[in-house]
């Protein structure tokens, strides 16, 4: 196929030998498969941010660090130098969190290079050799479900504890290869410490993949990981290798206002008591 417009310079600097086709069209990028001596790979070519149909991304981008004071100060500006940061910026982060996460033993297609708004990288595939499905064209059976949410959790857990939150999981960006689910399109992925609605959205991804795997095992829908694993992450004492059991008890008891103010006037009534019986002792002695 004719090579489009942002895959020619990767193509000039020998990074890639040819393109074979456009394997989907999403909400933040167009991707191709590419031959790169040899090996059949994957192109991620990031859209513009007026093309672009994903919102909310200053939600997603709270947090990130940016290492030259100039560049942020422009960015906070708006101007036009400041907004080619930005989505310099945005470009940057998924093969930032890629990296990370591959490290911690996450399953995610291996990254290999970023160059002007193009991600090159692992092309995922099925037992055949195939391009893997997306885990919402794939049927499971009860235990498939079951074993593949437990899987999920566990990579899920991995990211937390590498400080990520993927911020978009579902069915839709989860791929399945021979070995089972990887995860996928992670640009708007967030600093899990750094970010005000970490949280919010950790519980969107861990209930997204409850929902979608409670279809074929209908006792998933009862679990309530998001709830234990954050509360686990505040608490500092998450690991890869926490043991889960999908509970979690609320704190139901409201503080009782009434008698903390009546404790709190009693111990100053004390304090007064024991002032006025120093100065009596005082005067008497």
């Amino acid at each position: 196929m004719k090579i489009p417009n942002r895959i020619q310079p990767l193509v000039d600097d020998g990074l890639i030998d040819d393109v074979v086709r456009r394997l989907k069209s999403g909400k933040e990028a167009d991707v191709y498969t590419v031959l790169c001596g040899g090996e059949i790979r994957c192109a991620k070519v990031y859209k513009e941010a007026s093309q672009r149909s994903f919102k909310q991304a200053v939600q997603y981008q709270e947090g990130r660090k940016v290492r030259n004071t100039r560049n942020a100060r422009a960015m906070q500006k708006g101007s036009k130098f400041g907004k080619k940061q930005q989505e310099e910026t945005w470009q940057t982060a998924e093969v930032d969190a890629l990296f990370r996460l591959a490290n911690a033993g996450v399953r995610v297609p291996q990254p290999y290079i970023c160059l002007d708004g193009v991600l090159l990288m692992e092309l995922i595939t099925d037992a055949e050799g195939l391009v893997a499905p997306r885990l919402s064209d794939v049927m499971l059976t009860k235990e498939e479900a079951i074993d593949d949410h437990g899987t999920m959790i566990r990579n899920i857990v991995r990211m937390l504890c590498a400080g990520v939150v993927h911020g978009d999981l579902s069915e839709f960006n989860v791929l399945m290869d021979a070995n089972g689910p990887v995860i996928i399109d992670l640009p708007q992925a967030v600093d899990a410490s750094a970010n005000n609605h970490a949280e919010s959205m950790f519980e969107r991804d861990v209930n997204n993949m409850r929902s979608y795997y409670g279809q074929f095992a209908p006792e998933l829908l009862e679990t309530r990981f998001a709830k234990e694993i954050w509360a686990l992450y505040e608490d500092g004492k998450l690991t890869p290798e926490s043991v889960l059991t999908g509970e979690f008890a609320e704190d139901t008891s409201k503080a009782d206002v009434g008698s903390l103010l009546d404790e709190i006037i009693a111990a100053e009534d004390e304090y007064y008591d024991r002032q006025r019986a120093l100065k009596e002792r005082d005067f008497n002695d």
